[in-house]
């Protein structure tokens, strides 16, 4: 018992406060997050809408996280994060409330699309504002504590959706409103404004690049990282539909569907914290290399699946390899982004993961209609060239400087009166 109380009081010591109510805002969201999960449910049993109509809300619910990503990116960057945040969370509740009140097709589907726009633009904001106020050496610690609080709150969030749900659907879009605008409110009233300040003058950041997404599009190297991103992205959207249809395929009944799936969930929750202090210290192209491996291997298992135990075990093999990724690779981002960039670079980071929401589910569809189960093994094959493209990536820029020392040589050129060299990081 000692023990565990030293490794959890390692694991959260040393953080400022202000990332704690960042936590508390992350874990109020997820919590309150009831509409999301339980929208195709709604609309095909108590609204009697079609299948393939929920498919299309689904979708432009994705079309609106990509729209979003790049959004709240954008803005946190230009008008500042505490800013960006009331805005996106205000208009995430005043859409969720609103769509519990509406019956028509119509402004059903529009309202999704702007709820996708703004709750996810409210992630690379939350992203930024975290690189900003934890030192480097603690950020890998920080986004694992956060993504275990997401991991977390969606877990208590479904359990308590389907008990309120019994009693109607508008309690869960109006519940839904009232916390993600408390979420926004915790951020704006608790912590200051974390967006650091332009240098006065700066010629190499012109007012256009401050608000475009240009200078981040030229980054090869991050741009080979968001690649990457993408492609074990689209593996993890496998879960959530065409893993569902498989264990159909297979015979096995939703309500092993639904323990198999919530394994997922269950297992970041128990191991998240544990696995990041025991990799704390290794080297990320290994993390990356192993991880990806693991999420690639664990959906190529799925060929050999037939009964829910044997299920359950490739779920734990990718979920592993999920637990190690996420944090490394949103760390890394933030070691990528040059200071004044930090919200473009966790906005286009955010982008392919809605992109993958929206391409993936899609995607694994057509293979599994095409392919049947010999789709499963070339998950393992996408697995490992996003593994080979995370190990060339961090191999070559050892090499080279990052976008932080990038910065600081530029702001050093700039004070001693060299403004002519316009450095663009890493290319």
């Amino acid at each position: 018992m000692l023990a565990v109380r030293r490794a959890v009081s390692q694991t959260v010591s040393g953080l400022p406060q202000e990332f704690w109510w960042l936590w508390t805002s992350t874990l109020t969201n997820r919590i309150g997050g009831f509409v999301v999960p339980f929208l195709a449910l709604y609309l095909t049993v108590d609204r009697g809408f079609s299948a393939a109509y929920a498919g299309l809300v689904a979708a432009l619910y994705g079309l609106g996280g990509i729209v979003g990503a790049l959004l709240g990116g954008v803005l946190s960057d230009r008008i500042g994060r505490r800013k960006t945040m009331l805005v996106t969370q205000a208009g995430a509740a005043t859409a969720t409330a609103t769509l519990g009140f509406v019956t028509a097709p119509v402004p059903i589907s529009a309202l999704v699309c702007v709820v996708g726009v703004t709750t996810n633009a409210a992630r690379p904001v939350v992203q930024a504002m975290m690189a900003d106020l934890v030192p480097a050496e603690d950020q890998g610690r920080a986004f694992s504590l956060n993504y275990w609080a997401t991991n977390f709150g969606m877990s208590v969030s479904t359990a308590l959706a389907g008990l309120m749900a019994t009693h109607g659907y508008l309690a869960l879009f109006l519940t839904n409103a009232l916390m993600t605008l408390l979420c926004g409110m915790v951020v704006f009233i608790k912590i200051p404004e974390t967006r650091p300040s332009m240098p006065d003058g700066d010629a190499a950041v012109t007012p256009a690049e401050a608000i475009v997404l240009s200078r981040v599009l030229r980054d090869g190297r991050f741009m080979a990282l968001v690649g990457s991103t993408f492609l074990i992205a689209t593996l993890v959207q496998q879960s959530s539909n065409t893993l569902a249809v498989s264990m159909g395929n297979s015979g096995l009944t939703a309500s092993q569907y639904g323990l198999v799936a919530g394994l997922n969930g269950l297992l970041i929750v128990l191991l998240q914290i544990p696995i990041t202090r025991l990799t704390r210290s290794c080297d990320r192209a290994w993390l990356l290399l192993v991880s990806s491996l693991l999420v690639g291997g664990g959906f190529g298992l799925t060929i050999f699946a037939e009964s829910a135990w044997s299920y359950a075990v490739t779920v734990t093999v990718w979920t592993l390899g999920e637990v190690v990724m996420l944090p490394a690779s949103v760390a890394l981002v933030a070691d990528f982004s040059p200071t004044h960039a930090r919200g473009r670079y966790q906005g286009m980071y955010a982008l392919a993961w809605s992109a993958a929401s929206f391409v993936g589910p899609l995607a694994g569809g057509v293979a599994l209609d095409r392919w049947g189960n010999g789709m499963w093994p070339f998950c393992a094959v996408i697995g490992a060239v996003a593994g080979a493209g995370y190990w060339a990536l961090l191999r070559t820029r050892s090499t080279g400087l990052s976008a932080k020392q990038v910065d600081t040589a530029h702001l050093q050129r700039h004070s001693s009166g060299d403004v002519t060299a316009r450095t663009t990081p890493k290319e």
